[in-house]
Parts: structure tokens; C-alpha cells; sequence
């Protein structure tokens, strides 16, 4: 079984993560394509087979929406009220 490296205390086990789980913050940096994307997007990675059929983001979203409304389910029209006839009034 290896040694912790020398200067370093050993992982404590309580926490029950392996230590190739551990990040070490201290050497983390800020995401650098974040500034790509605007708040609240989502990103999508596409095989490469795929996206070479699409030119832009554009288009894969006009797809996506056009295919999302084909497949939404289609609520079922009420029927409509049945209206009583009404007893004529004698007058």
C-alpha cells in the first residue's frame, strides 16, 4: 500500500469519499467558456455525426421545437355544456 506523499496528512475515511473524489479547491479556476453562454441556457453535447447536419444553434433549436410540439400531447377538447331546453312559459 503507497504512503501519503510526504507534508500531507492522510484522507480522513469518515467522510466515506475515495481519494481520487477529493477535489483540492485550492487549485480550482474559474470556468472559462461560461461568458459564452447566456444565464439559464442549457448545454447540449452532440456526437459529432449529428452535429454536422445543423449549421448553427439556431437551427437545432427550430428542430427541437418543431419536434417537441409534434410529440406534446393534445389535450382532449371539452365537450361542450349541454344547454336544457327550456319549458315554454305560458303567458
Amino acid at each position: 500500500m503507497k504512503k501519503p506523499p510526504s507534508g500531507k496528512s492522510a484522507p480522513r475515511e469518515s467522510d466515506g469519499l475515495r481519494p481520487e473524489y477529493r477535489f483540492d479547491y485550492r487549485r480550482s479556476r474559474p470556468n472559462r467558456f461560461a461568458s459564452r453562454f447566456e444565464k439559464g441556457s442549457v448545454v447540449v453535447v452532440l456526437e459529432p455525426d449529428v452535429a454536422s447536419v445543423f449549421k448553427d444553434s439556431a437551427s437545432v433549436n427550430d428542430l427541437l421545437r418543431s419536434v417537441a410540439n409534434a410529440v406534446r400531447p393534445v389535450r382532449p377538447r371539452r365537450p361542450a355544456p349541454r344547454v336544457l331546453a327550456r319549458p315554454k312559459s305560458s303567458r
